[in-house]
Protein backbone atom coordinates (compact mmCIF):
# COMPACT_ATOMS: atom_id res chain seq x y z
CA UNK A 1 0.00 0.00 0.00
CA UNK A 2 1.33 3.71 -1.00
CA UNK A 3 2.36 5.70 2.16
CA UNK A 4 -0.16 8.22 1.04
CA UNK A 5 -3.16 5.61 1.29
CA UNK A 6 -2.04 4.30 4.25
CA UNK A 7 -1.31 7.85 5.95
CA UNK A 8 -5.35 8.49 4.33
CA UNK A 9 -6.36 5.69 6.13
CA UNK A 10 -5.23 6.64 9.50
CA UNK A 11 -6.31 10.02 9.36
CA UNK A 12 -10.06 7.96 8.39
CA UNK A 13 -9.47 6.08 11.56
CA UNK A 14 -8.26 8.87 13.92
CA UNK A 15 -11.42 10.88 12.73
CA UNK A 16 -14.03 8.05 13.29
CA UNK A 17 -12.98 7.16 16.98
CA UNK A 18 -13.55 11.17 17.31
CA UNK A 19 -16.69 11.16 15.90
CA UNK A 20 -17.46 8.11 17.72
CA UNK A 21 -16.32 9.66 21.19
CA UNK A 22 -18.01 13.54 20.65
CA UNK A 23 -20.53 12.47 17.96
CA UNK A 24 -21.71 14.57 14.84
CA UNK A 25 -23.77 16.86 16.91
CA UNK A 26 -21.97 18.88 19.57
CA UNK A 27 -25.13 20.47 21.00
CA UNK A 28 -25.31 17.42 22.09
CA UNK A 29 -22.72 17.48 24.76
CA UNK A 30 -23.68 20.46 25.83
CA UNK A 31 -27.08 19.41 26.63
CA UNK A 32 -25.60 16.69 28.68
CA UNK A 33 -23.36 19.19 30.56
CA UNK A 34 -26.16 21.06 31.20
CA UNK A 35 -27.94 18.98 32.77
CA UNK A 36 -25.19 18.65 35.36
CA UNK A 37 -24.26 15.07 33.63
CA UNK A 38 -21.21 14.00 32.45
CA UNK A 39 -20.63 12.03 29.25
CA UNK A 40 -19.86 8.47 29.00
CA UNK A 41 -15.85 8.69 28.21
CA UNK A 42 -15.65 11.20 30.79
CA UNK A 43 -17.43 8.84 34.08
CA UNK A 44 -15.28 6.18 32.45
CA UNK A 45 -11.90 8.43 32.83
CA UNK A 46 -13.03 9.21 36.63
CA UNK A 47 -14.14 5.35 37.28
CA UNK A 48 -10.68 3.83 35.69
CA UNK A 49 -6.77 4.51 36.24
CA UNK A 50 -5.62 6.79 33.64
CA UNK A 51 -5.24 5.53 30.69
CA UNK A 52 -5.74 2.38 31.70
CA UNK A 53 -9.31 1.97 29.72
CA UNK A 54 -9.46 -0.17 26.15
CA UNK A 55 -12.42 0.07 24.15
CA UNK A 56 -14.31 -2.85 22.08
CA UNK A 57 -16.31 -2.26 18.98
CA UNK A 58 -16.10 1.20 19.18
CA UNK A 59 -17.52 1.79 15.76
CA UNK A 60 -20.10 -0.56 15.80
CA UNK A 61 -23.78 0.48 14.24
CA UNK A 62 -27.07 -0.68 14.46
CA UNK A 63 -28.97 -2.54 11.35
CA UNK A 64 -31.95 -1.26 11.84
CA UNK A 65 -34.24 -0.16 9.07
CA UNK A 66 -37.71 1.56 8.69
CA UNK A 67 -38.50 5.40 11.23
CA UNK A 68 -35.77 7.00 9.75
CA UNK A 69 -33.22 4.55 11.62
CA UNK A 70 -31.38 4.18 8.35
CA UNK A 71 -30.21 8.11 8.54
CA UNK A 72 -28.94 7.75 11.88
CA UNK A 73 -25.95 5.33 12.44
CA UNK A 74 -24.00 6.95 15.06
CA UNK A 75 -20.83 4.84 15.32
CA UNK A 76 -20.91 2.52 18.73
CA UNK A 77 -24.42 2.56 18.93
CA UNK A 78 -24.84 4.55 22.15
CA UNK A 79 -22.62 2.58 24.59
CA UNK A 80 -19.04 2.69 25.35
CA UNK A 81 -17.95 -0.86 26.64
CA UNK A 82 -14.46 -2.10 27.30
CA UNK A 83 -11.96 -2.82 30.01
CA UNK A 84 -9.79 -0.67 32.05
CA UNK A 85 -8.05 -0.98 36.01
CA UNK A 86 -8.86 0.30 38.98
CA UNK A 87 -5.80 0.80 41.55
CA UNK A 88 -4.18 -2.12 39.05
CA UNK A 89 -6.63 -4.39 38.68
CA UNK A 90 -8.64 -5.05 35.93
CA UNK A 91 -12.59 -4.01 35.43
CA UNK A 92 -15.13 -4.45 32.69
CA UNK A 93 -17.19 -1.08 32.43
CA UNK A 94 -19.97 -0.26 30.09
CA UNK A 95 -21.38 2.94 30.09
CA UNK A 96 -24.76 4.60 27.98
CA UNK A 97 -24.39 7.35 26.13
CA UNK A 98 -27.35 9.42 26.48
CA UNK A 99 -26.19 11.79 23.14
CA UNK A 100 -26.73 8.82 21.04
CA UNK A 101 -30.71 7.90 20.71
CA UNK A 102 -31.41 8.85 24.70
CA UNK A 103 -29.20 6.27 25.52
CA UNK A 104 -31.93 3.75 24.29
CA UNK A 105 -31.05 0.33 23.63
CA UNK A 106 -31.41 -1.57 20.56
CA UNK A 107 -30.06 -4.72 19.09
CA UNK A 108 -26.63 -4.13 18.69
CA UNK A 109 -26.38 -1.85 21.85
CA UNK A 110 -27.05 -5.24 23.65
CA UNK A 111 -24.75 -7.15 21.49
CA UNK A 112 -21.88 -5.05 22.76
CA UNK A 113 -23.47 -5.54 26.59
CA UNK A 114 -24.05 -9.10 26.33
CA UNK A 115 -20.42 -9.35 24.75
CA UNK A 116 -18.54 -7.45 27.58
CA UNK A 117 -20.10 -9.26 30.37
CA UNK A 118 -19.30 -12.81 28.32
CA UNK A 119 -15.90 -11.57 28.74
CA UNK A 120 -15.68 -10.30 31.96
CA UNK A 121 -17.57 -13.65 33.20
CA UNK A 122 -14.23 -15.65 30.96
CA UNK A 123 -11.94 -13.75 32.41
CA UNK A 124 -13.04 -13.55 36.12
CA UNK A 125 -13.25 -9.79 37.51
CA UNK A 126 -15.89 -7.18 38.00
CA UNK A 127 -18.40 -5.08 35.78
CA UNK A 128 -19.65 -1.81 36.18
CA UNK A 129 -22.39 -0.56 34.32
CA UNK A 130 -22.96 3.05 33.99
CA UNK A 131 -26.34 3.55 33.61
CA UNK A 132 -27.82 6.65 31.62
CA UNK A 133 -30.70 5.40 29.52
CA UNK A 134 -34.25 5.53 27.98
CA UNK A 135 -34.85 1.90 28.02
CA UNK A 136 -35.23 -0.29 25.15
CA UNK A 137 -34.86 1.38 21.77
CA UNK A 138 -38.87 1.78 20.16
CA UNK A 139 -38.03 2.02 16.90
CA UNK A 140 -36.46 -1.52 17.06
CA UNK A 141 -39.53 -3.77 18.67
CA UNK A 142 -39.03 -6.91 19.77
CA UNK A 143 -35.09 -6.97 18.85
CA UNK A 144 -34.84 -4.36 21.80
CA UNK A 145 -36.40 -6.51 24.65
CA UNK A 146 -34.75 -9.52 23.79
CA UNK A 147 -31.41 -7.52 24.20
CA UNK A 148 -32.51 -7.08 27.65
CA UNK A 149 -33.29 -10.51 28.16
CA UNK A 150 -29.58 -11.85 26.92
CA UNK A 151 -28.53 -9.23 29.59
CA UNK A 152 -30.67 -10.13 32.80
CA UNK A 153 -29.54 -13.88 31.65
CA UNK A 154 -25.51 -13.05 31.83
CA UNK A 155 -26.47 -10.73 35.13
CA UNK A 156 -28.26 -14.02 36.86
CA UNK A 157 -25.44 -16.32 35.55
CA UNK A 158 -22.72 -14.11 36.91
CA UNK A 159 -24.14 -13.80 40.38
CA UNK A 160 -21.97 -15.25 43.11
CA UNK A 161 -19.25 -15.34 40.36
CA UNK A 162 -18.27 -12.01 39.84
CA UNK A 163 -18.73 -9.09 41.09
CA UNK A 164 -21.87 -6.65 39.56
CA UNK A 165 -22.04 -2.96 40.23
CA UNK A 166 -24.49 -0.93 39.02
CA UNK A 167 -24.15 2.89 38.78
CA UNK A 168 -27.30 5.28 38.23
CA UNK A 169 -26.62 8.10 36.65
CA UNK A 170 -29.69 9.02 34.53
CA UNK A 171 -32.97 7.30 33.83
CA UNK A 172 -33.87 3.74 34.19
CA UNK A 173 -37.77 2.94 33.27
CA UNK A 174 -39.43 -0.17 32.53
CA UNK A 175 -37.50 -3.97 32.12
CA UNK A 176 -33.93 -1.64 32.13
CA UNK A 177 -34.61 -1.22 35.88
CA UNK A 178 -34.27 -5.44 36.06
CA UNK A 179 -30.56 -5.09 36.03
CA UNK A 180 -29.41 -3.00 38.17
CA UNK A 181 -31.92 -5.10 40.51
CA UNK A 182 -29.81 -8.08 39.81
CA UNK A 183 -26.40 -7.00 40.42
CA UNK A 184 -24.46 -7.03 43.69
CA UNK A 185 -24.66 -3.41 44.45
CA UNK A 186 -26.73 -0.17 42.98
CA UNK A 187 -25.21 3.41 43.43
CA UNK A 188 -27.50 6.58 42.06
CA UNK A 189 -26.71 10.62 42.27
CA UNK A 190 -29.40 12.80 43.59
CA UNK A 191 -31.43 14.61 41.32
CA UNK A 192 -30.47 12.72 38.17
CA UNK A 193 -31.07 9.43 38.92
CA UNK A 194 -34.37 7.65 38.69
CA UNK A 195 -35.71 4.17 38.47
CA UNK A 196 -39.18 3.23 37.82
CA UNK A 197 -41.06 0.13 36.29
CA UNK A 198 -43.87 2.80 35.07
CA UNK A 199 -43.68 6.28 34.97
CA UNK A 200 -45.15 9.17 36.60
CA UNK A 201 -47.53 9.13 33.53
CA UNK A 202 -48.74 5.77 33.64
CA UNK A 203 -49.34 6.25 37.71
CA UNK A 204 -51.58 9.28 36.77
CA UNK A 205 -53.73 7.59 34.41
CA UNK A 206 -54.07 4.22 35.93
CA UNK A 207 -54.14 5.69 39.67
CA UNK A 208 -54.66 8.92 39.58
CA UNK A 209 -51.56 9.73 41.91
CA UNK A 210 -49.39 12.98 41.32
CA UNK A 211 -45.68 12.43 41.17
CA UNK A 212 -42.87 13.86 39.91
CA UNK A 213 -39.75 11.47 38.78
CA UNK A 214 -38.05 11.78 41.53
CA UNK A 215 -40.95 11.77 43.75
CA UNK A 216 -41.44 8.35 42.23
CA UNK A 217 -38.04 7.18 41.72
CA UNK A 218 -35.15 9.01 42.78
CA UNK A 219 -32.34 8.39 44.59
CA UNK A 220 -33.45 9.30 48.09
CA UNK A 221 -36.86 6.96 47.75
CA UNK A 222 -35.02 3.91 46.63
CA UNK A 223 -32.01 4.57 49.11
CA UNK A 224 -34.45 5.05 52.29
CA UNK A 225 -37.87 3.38 51.51
CA UNK A 226 -37.37 0.67 48.96
CA UNK A 227 -34.15 -0.34 49.30
CA UNK A 228 -32.90 -0.57 46.04
CA UNK A 229 -30.20 1.55 46.30
CA UNK A 230 -27.20 0.90 48.38
CA UNK A 231 -25.13 4.05 47.97
CA UNK A 232 -26.51 7.56 47.24
CA UNK A 233 -24.59 10.79 46.22
CA UNK A 234 -24.61 14.19 45.21
CA UNK A 235 -22.16 14.30 42.37
CA UNK A 236 -20.78 12.01 40.22
CA UNK A 237 -17.66 12.12 40.75
CA UNK A 238 -17.98 11.24 44.34
CA UNK A 239 -20.08 8.70 43.55
CA UNK A 240 -17.39 7.17 41.26
CA UNK A 241 -14.90 7.76 44.04
CA UNK A 242 -17.10 5.39 45.96
CA UNK A 243 -17.20 2.52 43.45
CA UNK A 244 -13.65 2.46 43.18
CA UNK A 245 -13.26 2.13 46.99
CA UNK A 246 -15.66 -0.49 47.08
CA UNK A 247 -14.10 -2.56 44.38
CA UNK A 248 -10.61 -2.24 45.85
CA UNK A 249 -12.21 -4.21 49.01
CA UNK A 250 -13.57 -6.67 46.63
CA UNK A 251 -12.17 -9.49 45.13
CA UNK A 252 -11.48 -10.19 41.42
CA UNK A 253 -14.38 -13.35 41.39
CA UNK A 254 -15.74 -15.82 43.88
CA UNK A 255 -12.14 -18.39 43.57
CA UNK A 256 -10.02 -15.39 45.10
CA UNK A 257 -9.52 -14.19 48.26
CA UNK A 258 -10.37 -10.16 49.22
CA UNK A 259 -7.54 -8.30 48.58
CA UNK A 260 -5.49 -7.29 51.41
CA UNK A 261 -3.30 -4.09 52.48
CA UNK A 262 -1.09 -3.24 54.69
CA UNK A 263 -2.04 -0.84 57.70
CA UNK A 264 0.09 0.85 60.31
CA UNK A 265 -2.87 0.13 62.33
CA UNK A 266 -1.58 -2.70 65.55
CA UNK A 267 -3.49 -5.72 64.91
CA UNK A 268 -3.32 -5.73 68.96
CA UNK A 269 -4.31 -2.02 69.36
CA UNK A 270 -6.55 -1.63 72.49
CA UNK A 271 -9.88 -0.06 72.63
CA UNK A 272 -10.06 2.17 75.81
CA UNK A 273 -13.11 3.79 74.45
CA UNK A 274 -14.58 0.69 74.03
CA UNK A 275 -15.57 0.60 78.09
CA UNK A 276 -17.60 3.66 77.89
CA UNK A 277 -19.05 3.27 74.40
CA UNK A 278 -21.87 0.85 75.18
CA UNK A 279 -23.61 1.27 78.18
CA UNK A 280 -24.04 -1.47 80.50
CA UNK A 281 -27.88 -0.59 81.13
CA UNK A 282 -29.74 -2.81 78.39
CA UNK A 283 -32.17 0.08 77.24
CA UNK A 284 -29.92 2.71 77.26
CA UNK A 285 -29.48 3.55 73.13
CA UNK A 286 -25.81 4.20 71.17
CA UNK A 287 -24.57 4.57 67.83
CA UNK A 288 -22.85 0.50 67.04
CA UNK A 289 -21.37 2.51 64.29
CA UNK A 290 -18.83 3.78 67.26
CA UNK A 291 -18.08 0.95 67.93
CA UNK A 292 -17.26 -0.43 64.34
CA UNK A 293 -14.58 2.57 64.30
CA UNK A 294 -13.08 1.52 67.04
CA UNK A 295 -12.40 -2.43 65.81
CA UNK A 296 -11.68 -2.06 62.43
CA UNK A 297 -8.37 -0.55 60.66
CA UNK A 298 -7.92 3.34 60.97
CA UNK A 299 -11.77 3.56 61.55
CA UNK A 300 -12.08 3.03 58.15
CA UNK A 301 -15.37 1.73 56.55
CA UNK A 302 -18.05 1.38 54.12
CA UNK A 303 -21.71 1.30 55.16
CA UNK A 304 -23.94 -0.46 52.57
CA UNK A 305 -27.58 0.55 53.14
CA UNK A 306 -26.87 2.97 54.74
CA UNK A 307 -30.47 5.23 54.94
CA UNK A 308 -32.72 1.66 54.76
CA UNK A 309 -33.68 -0.35 57.63
CA UNK A 310 -31.13 1.69 59.72
CA UNK A 311 -31.96 -0.98 62.48
CA UNK A 312 -28.92 -2.94 61.09
CA UNK A 313 -25.98 -1.77 60.20
CA UNK A 314 -23.92 -3.89 57.34
CA UNK A 315 -20.41 -2.46 56.96
CA UNK A 316 -17.36 -3.58 54.46
CA UNK A 317 -14.09 -2.61 56.48
CA UNK A 318 -10.51 -4.12 57.18
CA UNK A 319 -9.20 -5.71 60.05
CA UNK A 320 -5.29 -6.08 60.07
CA UNK A 321 -5.66 -5.30 56.57
CA UNK A 322 -8.44 -8.16 55.58
CA UNK A 323 -11.35 -7.34 54.48
CA UNK A 324 -14.52 -8.30 56.63
CA UNK A 325 -17.91 -7.67 56.34
CA UNK A 326 -19.91 -6.51 59.68
CA UNK A 327 -23.26 -7.27 60.49
CA UNK A 328 -24.44 -5.03 63.46
CA UNK A 329 -27.82 -4.63 65.37
CA UNK A 330 -28.20 -0.72 66.07
CA UNK A 331 -29.49 0.34 69.02
CA UNK A 332 -29.56 3.80 68.31
CA UNK A 333 -32.46 2.97 65.82
CA UNK A 334 -35.41 1.07 67.08
CA UNK A 335 -33.44 -0.30 69.73
CA UNK A 336 -31.96 -2.63 67.44
CA UNK A 337 -35.07 -4.94 66.47
CA UNK A 338 -34.70 -7.16 63.77
CA UNK A 339 -38.20 -6.72 61.39
CA UNK A 340 -38.73 -7.29 58.18
CA UNK A 341 -36.58 -4.71 56.15
CA UNK A 342 -33.46 -5.02 58.98
CA UNK A 343 -33.77 -9.29 58.26
CA UNK A 344 -33.49 -9.02 54.73
CA UNK A 345 -30.79 -6.17 54.32
CA UNK A 346 -28.66 -8.62 56.57
CA UNK A 347 -29.25 -11.66 54.64
CA UNK A 348 -28.88 -10.07 50.83
CA UNK A 349 -24.87 -8.84 52.89
CA UNK A 350 -24.29 -12.16 54.59
CA UNK A 351 -24.98 -14.17 51.08
CA UNK A 352 -22.89 -11.24 49.13
CA UNK A 353 -19.78 -11.70 51.76
CA UNK A 354 -20.38 -15.35 51.57
CA UNK A 355 -20.49 -15.48 47.91
CA UNK A 356 -17.05 -13.87 47.70
CA UNK A 357 -14.57 -15.16 50.52
CA UNK A 358 -15.44 -12.05 52.82
CA UNK A 359 -15.24 -13.24 56.25
CA UNK A 360 -18.22 -12.34 58.82
CA UNK A 361 -17.71 -10.44 61.94
CA UNK A 362 -21.45 -10.40 63.50
CA UNK A 363 -21.76 -7.58 66.75
CA UNK A 364 -24.71 -8.78 68.64
CA UNK A 365 -27.34 -6.27 70.84
CA UNK A 366 -30.97 -7.48 70.13
CA UNK A 367 -33.83 -7.55 71.95
CA UNK A 368 -35.40 -9.46 69.88
CA UNK A 369 -37.86 -9.48 66.37
CA UNK A 370 -40.17 -6.34 66.17
CA UNK A 371 -43.56 -7.78 67.78
CA UNK A 372 -46.64 -6.12 65.58
CA UNK A 373 -49.87 -7.39 63.47
CA UNK A 374 -48.21 -5.94 60.50
CA UNK A 375 -44.79 -7.81 60.52
CA UNK A 376 -47.03 -10.94 61.42
CA UNK A 377 -49.21 -10.19 58.30
CA UNK A 378 -46.42 -9.21 56.19
CA UNK A 379 -44.74 -12.11 56.54
CA UNK A 380 -41.70 -12.06 59.44
CA UNK A 381 -41.35 -15.78 59.97
CA UNK A 382 -40.60 -16.13 56.13
CA UNK A 383 -38.43 -12.94 55.82
CA UNK A 384 -37.06 -12.88 58.93
CA UNK A 385 -35.72 -16.49 58.28
CA UNK A 386 -33.85 -15.24 55.55
CA UNK A 387 -31.18 -13.66 57.61
CA UNK A 388 -31.35 -17.29 59.22
CA UNK A 389 -31.00 -19.27 56.01
CA UNK A 390 -28.31 -17.05 54.93
CA UNK A 391 -26.23 -17.57 57.95
CA UNK A 392 -26.84 -21.05 58.65
CA UNK A 393 -25.40 -21.70 54.72
CA UNK A 394 -22.40 -19.50 54.96
CA UNK A 395 -19.28 -20.90 54.75
CA UNK A 396 -16.72 -18.39 55.30
CA UNK A 397 -14.72 -17.57 58.66
CA UNK A 398 -17.70 -16.14 60.94
CA UNK A 399 -17.31 -14.50 64.41
CA UNK A 400 -19.70 -13.22 66.81
CA UNK A 401 -19.80 -10.74 70.07
CA UNK A 402 -22.53 -10.69 72.14
CA UNK A 403 -21.80 -7.08 73.13
CA UNK A 404 -24.54 -6.70 75.62
CA UNK A 405 -27.97 -8.12 75.36
CA UNK A 406 -29.60 -11.01 73.32
CA UNK A 407 -32.65 -12.22 73.77
CA UNK A 408 -34.75 -14.57 72.18
CA UNK A 409 -35.37 -15.80 68.52
CA UNK A 410 -33.00 -13.30 67.38
CA UNK A 411 -29.74 -14.21 69.18
CA UNK A 412 -30.18 -17.44 67.60
CA UNK A 413 -30.52 -15.30 64.26
CA UNK A 414 -27.95 -13.15 65.01
CA UNK A 415 -25.14 -15.90 63.93
CA UNK A 416 -24.67 -17.86 67.32
CA UNK A 417 -23.01 -20.85 67.65
CA UNK A 418 -26.14 -23.08 67.46
CA UNK A 419 -26.26 -22.21 63.79
CA UNK A 420 -22.63 -22.35 63.12
CA UNK A 421 -20.50 -19.25 64.17
CA UNK A 422 -16.97 -20.52 64.01
CA UNK A 423 -16.41 -18.77 67.38
CA UNK A 424 -18.33 -16.95 69.73
CA UNK A 425 -17.15 -14.47 71.73
CA UNK A 426 -18.94 -11.98 74.15
CA UNK A 427 -18.50 -9.07 76.21
CA UNK A 428 -18.73 -9.27 80.26
CA UNK A 429 -21.95 -7.04 80.33
CA UNK A 430 -23.84 -9.98 78.10
CA UNK A 431 -27.16 -11.11 78.75
CA UNK A 432 -28.05 -13.88 76.58
CA UNK A 433 -31.47 -15.84 77.48
CA UNK A 434 -34.62 -15.91 76.50
CA UNK A 435 -35.96 -12.73 77.12
CA UNK A 436 -35.19 -9.69 79.60
CA UNK A 437 -35.15 -11.31 83.30
CA UNK A 438 -38.02 -8.69 84.22
CA UNK A 439 -40.17 -10.15 81.51
CA UNK A 440 -39.54 -13.67 81.86
CA UNK A 441 -40.30 -12.79 85.82
CA UNK A 442 -43.22 -11.71 85.39
CA UNK A 443 -44.32 -15.28 83.03
CA UNK A 444 -42.37 -17.32 85.29
CA UNK A 445 -43.30 -16.44 88.76
CA UNK A 446 -46.42 -14.69 87.94
CA UNK A 447 -48.63 -16.55 90.49
CA UNK A 448 -46.85 -16.33 93.10
CA UNK A 449 -46.38 -12.14 92.50
CA UNK A 450 -49.82 -12.17 92.38
CA UNK A 451 -50.21 -14.26 95.85
CA UNK A 452 -47.41 -11.88 98.17
CA UNK A 453 -48.26 -9.25 100.08
CA UNK A 454 -46.31 -7.17 98.94
CA UNK A 455 -46.84 -8.36 95.10
CA UNK A 456 -43.59 -5.11 93.75
CA UNK A 457 -41.17 -6.30 96.37
CA UNK A 458 -41.83 -10.09 95.31
CA UNK A 459 -41.73 -9.07 91.49
CA UNK A 460 -37.87 -7.56 92.24
CA UNK A 461 -36.80 -10.82 94.09
CA UNK A 462 -37.72 -12.64 91.21
CA UNK A 463 -35.91 -10.51 88.65
CA UNK A 464 -32.75 -10.98 90.67
CA UNK A 465 -33.07 -14.50 91.46
CA UNK A 466 -33.84 -15.23 87.26
CA UNK A 467 -30.79 -12.87 86.51
CA UNK A 468 -28.34 -14.95 89.02
CA UNK A 469 -29.38 -17.58 87.47
CA UNK A 470 -30.00 -17.71 83.90
CA UNK A 471 -29.11 -14.42 83.05
CA UNK A 472 -25.54 -13.76 84.02
CA UNK A 473 -22.49 -13.20 81.79
CA UNK A 474 -20.87 -16.72 82.17
CA UNK A 475 -24.08 -18.57 82.20
CA UNK A 476 -23.72 -19.49 77.68
CA UNK A 477 -19.93 -19.53 78.87
CA UNK A 478 -20.40 -22.70 81.22
CA UNK A 479 -22.35 -24.59 79.05
CA UNK A 480 -19.39 -24.10 75.69
CA UNK A 481 -22.69 -21.84 73.84
CA UNK A 482 -20.17 -19.05 73.79
CA UNK A 483 -15.91 -19.62 73.07
CA UNK A 484 -14.87 -16.47 75.36
CA UNK A 485 -15.72 -13.87 77.48
CA UNK A 486 -13.47 -10.98 76.18
CA UNK A 487 -12.47 -7.36 77.70
CA UNK A 488 -14.07 -5.07 75.49
CA UNK A 489 -10.95 -3.42 75.09
CA UNK A 490 -9.27 -6.45 73.04
CA UNK A 491 -12.18 -7.04 70.91
CA UNK A 492 -9.93 -5.59 67.74
CA UNK A 493 -7.16 -7.85 69.18
CA UNK A 494 -9.61 -11.20 69.59
CA UNK A 495 -11.09 -11.13 66.23
CA UNK A 496 -7.31 -10.13 64.47
CA UNK A 497 -6.29 -13.72 65.80
CA UNK A 498 -9.42 -15.24 65.47
CA UNK A 499 -9.91 -14.17 61.88
CA UNK A 500 -5.93 -15.10 60.85
CA UNK A 501 -6.85 -18.46 62.58
CA UNK A 502 -9.88 -19.38 60.29
CA UNK A 503 -7.83 -17.86 56.96
CA UNK A 504 -7.72 -21.33 55.65
CA UNK A 505 -11.23 -23.03 56.66
CA UNK A 506 -12.82 -24.88 54.45
CA UNK A 507 -16.44 -26.42 54.50
CA UNK A 508 -18.11 -29.85 52.97
CA UNK A 509 -21.45 -28.64 52.14
CA UNK A 510 -23.78 -31.40 51.08
CA UNK A 511 -24.42 -31.90 47.60
CA UNK A 512 -27.07 -30.23 45.65
CA UNK A 513 -28.17 -27.87 42.78
CA UNK A 514 -28.68 -25.46 45.12
CA UNK A 515 -30.68 -24.51 48.34
CA UNK A 516 -34.37 -23.10 48.10
CA UNK A 517 -34.26 -20.08 50.49
CA UNK A 518 -37.95 -18.84 51.96
CA UNK A 519 -38.84 -15.99 50.03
Amino acid sequence: MPPEKQKDRLTDLAERRQLARDGADPRATERQHAKGKLTAHERIALLVDKGSFSEVEMLRVHRATGFGMEQKKPSGDGVVAGWGTVEGRTVFVYAHDFRFFGGALGEAHAAKIHKLMDMAIAAGCPIVSLNDGAGARIQEGISALAGYGGIFERNTRASGVIPQISVMLGPCAGGAAYSPALTDFVFAVREISQMFITGPDVVRAVTGEEISQNGLGGADVHAETSGVVHFVHDTEEACLEEVRYLLSMLPANNRELPPSVATDDPADRVGEDLLDLVPTEGNRSYDIRSVIEKIVDDGDHLEVHAAWAPNIVCVLARIDGQTVGIVANQPAAMAGVLDIKASEKGARFVQFCDAFNIPLVTLVDVPGFLPGVDQEHEGIIRRGAKLLYAYCNATVPRVSVVLRKAYGGAYIVMDSRSIGADIALAWPTNEIAVMGAEGAANVVFRREIAAAEDPEAMRRQKIDEYTRELVHPYYAAERGLIDEVIDPRETRSVLSRCLAMLTSKHSDLPRRKHGNPPQ
